[in-house]
């Protein structure tokens, strides 16, 4: 039976044996903002030893910084037990063959916070390790601070290979360690992991962009207050709510928190887009990332220097033509709505 046939397993604190990781060794490779967020996490679960794996620039000057032993990645493998690669997507594959690969001991384990290497081939692990994946759904920075408000925050987490026969142990004991099971973790390959994860940031999280701009650029056309925009899309934070009743009522049960004429306009609009190519897009969108196509083409966007990155650097830089309208309105806003707090 395959992992897309069993039935779905879902992890808490009561699943991590309390002795997990003791005797283990760990590294966390990139001091980033998950790296960053990861290691504090581990220290303050009392992970020891503990190093940092980095080349020699302003994280690795932070990580010393923080009280944490730092080691040229290839070392920081061949003294470690498990391994959190916490590297860019698109450098793991180089690091890996240049530094992780020649340095794994047999029975160690590799840990992912992202299929995506191991879903479209970038790598090939050696077949005496343990390949874990423990992906959150959760930035760096708020991963630290749910740890320390001892919230947790939502994983999924996968055993890829199995060489040492306590994967799933250190894969949990980690889990619990980084403060994923107090939020709850649930089984998923690297494979769906990845092609879940690109397919929404490329859909999903691409309309809601287009639409963010569009009604922006729309509405200030037709003489509504750009404040008025940014606070009626999401400096009000009435978005956020629509957002947490889809959580906590479910998707279809939240709409009973509008009043008719939203409901009704809605209906009609989504009615509207729902006869345009949208779904084929994203259908089209799928298939690319499935096919390995999207790996592909950003591989070859980091040898060619990331020219798409930069222009859409450049494009989104607060002082750009297209962004900058926005910007100043935002920035109007959390100064009026300040001064306004203060008076009270």
């Amino acid at each position: 039976m395959t992992q897309a046939d069993a039935p779905l397993r879902f992890f808490g604190p009561h699943d991590a044996e309390p002795d997990a990781l003791v005797g283990e060794r760990v590294a966390v490779l990139g001091f980033g903002l998950l790296g960053h967020s990861f290691a504090l996490n581990l220290r303050d679960s009392g992970i020891s030893p503990l190093v940092i794996g980095n080349v020699e620039d302003e994280y690795a000057a932070l990580a010393r910084s923080e009280g944490f032993d730092v080691l040229p990645i290839g070392q920081a493998v061949a003294a470690s037990d498990v391994i959190l690669i916490l590297l860019p997507d698109e450098v793991i594959p180089e690091a890996f063959a240049a530094d992780i690969a020649p340095n794994l001991a047999p029975g160690s384990a590799i840990v992912f916070a992202s299929g995506y290497n191991l879903a479209y081939g970038l790598i090939a692990p050696p077949a005496q390790i343990d390949v874990l994946l423990l992906a959150p759904r959760m930035a760096g920075e708020n991963a630290r601070q749910r740890f320390l408000d001892k919230q947790g925050f939502f994983a999924y987490v996968s055993v890829e290979q199995e060489a040492s026969g306590k994967a799933w142990k250190r894969l949990l004991g980690l889990a619990q360690s980084v403060g994923v099971l107090w939020g709850g973790a649930m089984e998923l390959d690297a494979r769906r992991e990845s092609d879940l994860d690109l397919f929404i940031e490329q859909t999903l999280g691409a309309v809601i962009g287009v639409a963010v701009l569009s009604a922006f650029s729309i509405g200030v056309e037709a003489g509504i207050p750009p404040e008025a925009m940014v606070l009626e899309m999401y400096m009000s934070e009435e978005m956020e709510n629509v957002f947490r009743s889809f959580r906590e009522k479910g998707f279809y049960r939240a709409s009973d928190s509008h009043g008719p004429t939203a409901l009704y306009g809605g209906y009609v609009r989504t009615m509207q887009f729902m006869m345009s190519d949208l779904a084929q897009k994203f259908q089209e969108a799928l298939d690319e990332i499935r096919s390995g196509q999207f790996a592909a083409q950003f591989q070859a966007e980091r040898q060619a220097g990331y020219p798409t990155l930069s222009v859409a650097k450049s494009m989104t830089a607060e002082e750009s033509p297209m962004t900058g309208p926005m910007v100043e309105a935002e920035r109007r806003v959390r100064e009026a709505l300040g001064k306004k707090g203060e008076s009270r």
